[in-house]
């Protein structure tokens, strides 16, 4: 049997989700993104995480945490096969009115470093919480809910600190390869608003097309162009909730030069119109 499912419980766009499995065979995951924030922790196996706009690698004992709406992909180094468990959560499960809620609890989202490499100790102490949270997704005993929140604010709260502690490592890519895509994801990030095209690039960057084609799939998940057009759609969610603008003039900020290729984008990537977002999603 090539994948082991040790637990499923929730949705992975719900309240609290956490899934463990085990794969004997390869794997990635790709054009993935979401609502909810994700802590990844892998028990075995070695792997590379893209998340945002950098390459980890990633080994037995790290800790991964990727703030919501972060595009992120992981995939198979040497050997196929790996082990990992996964939770995500919403800002309503630990939402700044719940007793348990401090600002530190999401510190961890906030340091310059997606991964945490923990020591031996420091990974017995995060897989006794792990083993705890399975416990209770298993039986459900009366109050399980209430023990999963003081569960993840224990490992949060854990995790911060020891974020805070660690002294900073110089940030290494995984490859050249990954440390080009990575400055093109971060030019993007920053001038999506502007006319952007694949052979514009890869001029400005000293590749070829073809080839700039191929390494931005292979280590983003995503095509050069789903690429701009999310990063464009995410911005223009932020306005359409954050602001009373028109949409067209939404469409004209985010980079978009025709309004109908704005609502097909949306839509598509959203499952829902700019109108329907706004409204909502209005805060």
């Amino acid at each position: 049997m090539s994948e082991t499912v040790s637990l499923t419980y929730g949705a992975e766009e719900g309240d609290f989700y956490m899934q463990h499995i085990k794969r004997t065979e390869p794997f990635e995951r790709t054009n993935h993104f979401h609502g909810t924030y994700e802590i990844y922790y892998l028990l075995s196996g070695q792997r590379t995480y893209f998340i945002k706009d950098r390459s980890y690698m990633i080994y037995p004992g790290d800790l991964v945490f990727i703030s919501k709406n972060d595009v992120h992909k992981t995939s198979d180094v040497g050997q196929p096969g790996h082990e990992r468990i996964v939770i995500n959560f919403s800002d309503k499960f630990i939402q700044a009115e719940h007793p348990l809620y401090h600002p530190a609890l999401f510190g961890v989202y906030q340091q310059p470093t997606h991964v945490l490499s923990l020591k031996l100790q420091d990974q017995i102490f995060v897989q006794t919480i792990m083993s705890k949270l399975t416990k209770e997704l298993k039986e459900k005993a009366t109050g399980f809910e209430t023990y999963i929140r003081l569960l993840l604010v224990e490992l949060l709260l854990f995790s911060s600190r020891y974020a805070e502690r660690q002294e900073s490592v110089p940030f290494e890519h995984a490859s050249p390869l990954h440390k080009k895509i990575s400055e093109i994801v971060q030019f993007i990030n920053i001038h999506y608003a502007e006319s952007m095209t694949l052979s514009g690039i890869s001029e400005q960057f000293y590749m070829s097309s073809y080839y700039l084609s191929r390494a931005f799939k292979e280590i983003t998940g995503f095509t050069f162009i789903e690429y701009v057009n999310m990063t464009r759609i995410r911005e223009a969610q932020t306005l359409l909730r954050e602001t009373e603008r028109k949409i067209i003039d939404i469409a004209d900020t985010v980079g978009f030069e025709n309004i109908a290729h704005f609502g097909r984008m949306f839509k598509k990537l959203t499952k829902m119109t700019p109108h329907e977002y706004r409204k909502q999603n209005k805060s």
